[in-house]
């Protein structure tokens, strides 16, 4: 189940228990009803855990489960209709003109007919919950409460403690790299094949980072396959991964072709192929053939699962991965399950480790997700729980990889169950993003504020919850953070996982024909209009869309009047000039994606009745003229991304916007300003982005306002003067709180802002990039108390750097590359644990450093001399 019964039983009792809920009830009559209905959700919320346990094995349960969960969604929707008249009066209350306030105040908050119909609901909601709650009876089941309390234990995951996880793969390496060195045709073929959760694409990773692979080829590309082997599309994500501008919508077949074969000409290169299914050999000569323009030597990499599809490849070396020996798989488990020497205190636990570990056969990912279930846990009968589980003696056609899946997906804690299984949303080998993923939690009200979390907002707590997916492997390749975002994936055994959880609300409707169930209530649409509009008519309680293909208008609009219960709708990259005025009926929507449409020139005044929507994704959408007049009505708003032709963002009065947490601002040529009024505007603004805003000459002055502001990044802003955004007075009396900023490519730049003086106290991350005019960092820069990361780049009149900055305590990164004017020695950052410097005055005091020392022609000889310098490391 996407969501579980106890879950949203909590969630409902949460928002009925609320006291701002309980006085809007009390106000319009309905307290009487409601009440009852909270008693109910709770004598049958205390049952449920033990229901969700035994539903497996007795079909009546169930479906009274399922009955349940209609139930309970219903009661969602009609506390939700309540909070939205709420809010609406408090958008009328504070922004409504004259005329408005005076209809409203006569009309009452909510009419009579409305509210005769709300009350309806409620009773019907009461009457069929009593009916269940006579039913539960005859199931026999046991009170049982989740701890709710207890804070949840997982592993700092980072970009480089995920390769270090990496045990017993190194020898495979070793037979990988030698062919792949000697390979000498035009295109060479090396295939990786091995079971599911073998590690195979973690040993790709491996040597695509050895550094003699690294030094060997002029240009390197990953892409992932999976089932989609169009070779349009491989062009695309190859032209991608080299670093080059892909625009899907003018990129024909031929011009990708000119383009893939202008950047591998002349050129050794290695590309990786990671999840190839595709067994078609005319589909693989096609693709072989466009691959032909680089020189002697380059390699693609093929990662598999398929034998068949390793031998129509005709590699020149073919590597068949087994199984981790014994000695590592526990090596492997004792890394992911203990904090580093802990193991030593605990023998007893070892030996149930070794009984564990033999159950995973060896395969890497099962031990892995095992170890990171019993991270940090030490009472041996949480141990003995998951070595004696009764889970071992099914059978699964992957064997024990989705048995221990199973077994570590059962023992999470319900609210980070109703996270993972709601990301059977999105297709295999789909990359996540942490903003996006977790504001779509945040919409469907997947995020609970316990006491554990303290006051932390919904966004932080939805951060924890991703990382404790890491640690227990339901989520990997994590990507380097870039200004707090940062993409992941999702192993393809995982996804089996989550789909065997969630198949029964979920419907993807493509061209295949399928049968379908009336619980679905989420939609993913990668099909034509007609056969959206068949599927929809069956379906009642819809409460996501996603989009994967354009949709015509009329699609959007039919799904728009047919399910009035959406939380998620998105549409990312639609082609649509007009988006639907009954968008306004949607009471319930919290996140709305309309990104990256370049036809789209205005959106509705209806629109701004979506008074409950949180996030408004409009980034892309470069020639929407102006937003709507009465945008300020969204008072519930808590992430905006925003591209528009306009010169100023909010024209329209007062427009505070005090929910609001995060705002990007891109590809906004004429912005100039983004509040003609700003006075007690975004007090709640937590990070602030703008891109490519090219009009755009000083930041608003409303930034010394920003008291919540933790990060801050500036992109492409050729017109900017960053030194008068402080808006006059002391610098030292604008305690500001930024954590973060990112200064990227404004040529007017010359100095460091002296507002930035106000973050003395608390900036973390500095990083400056293409700044060609910068001349000097200001002298106050050491005196930065908490600075840890400091990366300036591309810096062309950069000369010198302060007196005592190699010297601050708190720094613990740094990045200087290509500042051509910057001179800077190697043992004067010798207190610094993270440093990548590259100028020339550091090669002469880097000792360690096996680039660039020896010429061009010179190349194999080299390469000979590392290579026998590492046989002399592994004897």
């Amino acid at each position: 189940m996407v969501d579980l019964a106890f879950g949203l039983a909590g969630k409902v009792l949460e928002k009925l228990g609320s006291f701002a809920y309980q006085e809007l009830c009390l106000a319009w009559g309905l307290q009487t009803d409601l009440k009852k209905i909270e008693r109910t959700i709770s004598t049958i919320k205390i049952v449920l855990l033990d229901a969700e346990d035994k539903q497996a094995s007795n079909l009546v349960l169930r479906d009274w489960l399922w009955q349940l969960k209609d139930i309970l969604y219903d009661a969602d929707d009609v506390i939700d209709e309540i909070e939205y008249n709420a809010l609406r009066k408090q958008a009328i209350t504070a922004y409504g003109s004259t005329s408005t306030k005076v209809r409203h105040f006569f009309s009452s908050s909510m009419a009579l007919p409305s509210r005769l119909k709300l009350a309806h609901k409620i009773k019907d909601i009461r009457e069929r919950l009593d009916e269940i709650k006579a039913n539960k009876n005859q199931f026999n089941l046991i009170e049982r409460r989740e701890d709710e309390h207890v804070m949840p234990m997982w592993r700092e995951m980072t970009h480089s403690s995920v390769e270090s996880l990496v045990i017993g793969r190194h020898g495979d390496k070793e037979k990988i790299v030698e062919p792949l060195m000697k390979a000498n045709g035009n295109v060479n073929v090396i295939s990786i094949v091995g079971l599911g959760g073998m590690g195979k694409t973690t040993l790709a990773k491996l040597v695509y980072n050895d550094e003699t692979v690294v030094n060997h080829f002029q240009l390197k590309m990953w892409v992932c396959v999976s089932t989609d082997f169009r070779v349009t599309r491989l062009m695309e994500e190859v032209l991608k991964s080299a670093g080059c501008k892909v625009n899907k919508n003018s990129s024909t077949e031929d011009t990708l072709q000119t383009r893939l074969r202008e950047l591998l000409e002349d050129k050794r290169f290695l590309l990786v192929l990671d999840d190839v299914r595709n067994d078609n050999r005319n589909k693989w000569v096609e693709l072989i053939d466009l691959l032909n323009g680089g020189s002697h030597g380059s390699v693609i990499v093929v990662t598999t699962r398929s034998h068949k599809v390793s031998s129509i490849l005709d590699p020149i070396y073919t590597h068949s991965l087994e199984g981790l020996s014994k000695e590592d798989c526990l090596s492997l488990f004792v890394k992911c399950a203990f904090k580093e020497g802990e193991d030593k205190r605990y023998p007893n636990l070892l030996s149930i480790a070794d009984k564990i570990v033999e159950k995973c056969k060896r395969v890497p990912l099962a031990v892995k997700s095992l170890g990171g279930l019993l991270y940090s846990k030490v009472d041996e009968r949480e141990w003995e729980f998951v070595r004696d589980s009764e889970i071992w003696e099914l059978e699964e056609n992957e064997g024990s990889i989705l048995l221990a899946l199973r077994l570590s997906y059962n023992q999470m804690p319900i609210h980070l169950k109703r996270c993972f299984a709601y990301c059977v949303n999105f297709p295999k080998d789909h990359e996540f993003n942490n903003f996006l993923l977790i504001e779509q939690w945040v919409a469907h009200g997947l995020i609970l504020q316990l006491p554990v979390y303290k006051k932390q907002e919904l966004e932080d707590i939805g951060d924890l919850y991703i990382k404790e997916l890491m640690s227990r492997c339901f989520f990997q390749d994590l990507d380097e953070p870039i200004f707090d975002m940062y993409t992941f994936k999702m192993h393809d055994l995982v996804h089996d996982l989550v789909l065997s959880i969630g198949h029964e609300e979920w419907l993807e409707i493509d061209s295949d024909n399928k049968d379908m169930a009336s619980t679905v209530h989420h939609l993913s649409i990668s099909s034509s209009d007609q056969q959206v509009s068949k599927f929809s008519n069956k379906l009642a309680n819809v409460r996501s869309i996603m989009y994967r293909t354009k949709p015509h208008v009329s699609s959007v609009e039919a799904c728009i009047s047919r399910f009035k219960s959406l939380r998620v709708l998105a549409i990312p990259g639609s082609n649509f000039e007009n988006l639907p005025s009954s968008i306004g009926t949607q009471k319930h929507l919290r996140y709305l994606d309309l990104s990256n449409n370049l036809s789209i020139k205005k959106l509705p005044n209806s629109f701004c009745k979506l008074h409950n929507l949180q996030t408004l994704l409009l980034g892309g959408c470069r020639n929407l003229e102006r937003l709507p007049k009465d945008m300020r009505n969204m008072i519930n708003l808590r992430f905006l991304g925003i591209s528009t032709k306009d010169t100023c963002l909010f024209v329209n009065g007062v427009c505070c916007f005090n929910s609001l947490q995060i705002l990007f601002v891109v590809e906004c040529p004429r912005l100039e300003c983004l509040f003609p009024q700003m006075d007690r505007c975004l007090t709640n603004l937590r990070i602030l982005v703008f891109v490519d805003c090219d009009s755009l000459t000083s930041l608003p002055p409303i930034i010394k306002h920003l008291k919540a502001l933790e990060s801050l990044c500036i992109c492409d802003c050729e017109e900017i003067d960053l030194t008068g955004g402080g808006g006059g007075g002391d610098v030292q009396d604008l305690n500001l709180r930024l954590q973060i900023l990112y200064i990227i490519n404004l040529p007017k730049l010359e100095i460091l802002p002296e507002w930035l003086l106000g973050s003395a106290n608390t900036l973390k991350e500095l990083h400056i990039n293409g700044c060609e005019n910068l001349n000097a960092l200001p002298e106050w820069l050491p005196t930065l108390k908490s600075l840890h990361s400091l990366e300036i780049i591309e810096c062309d009149e950069l000369s010198s750097l302060p007196e005592g900055i190699h010297h601050m305590k708190t720094l613990r990164k740094v990045k200087i590359k290509d500042c051509p004017q910057l001179v800077t020695r190697l043992e004067d950052w010798s207190n610094i644990p993270e440093l990548e410097l590259d100028s020339e005055d550091d090669q002469e005091y880097d000792e360690h450093s096996e680039k660039g020392e020896d010429d061009q022609d010179d190349q194999e000889d080299d390469e000979d001399s590392k290579k026998g310098e590492d046989d002399e490391e592994d004897a």
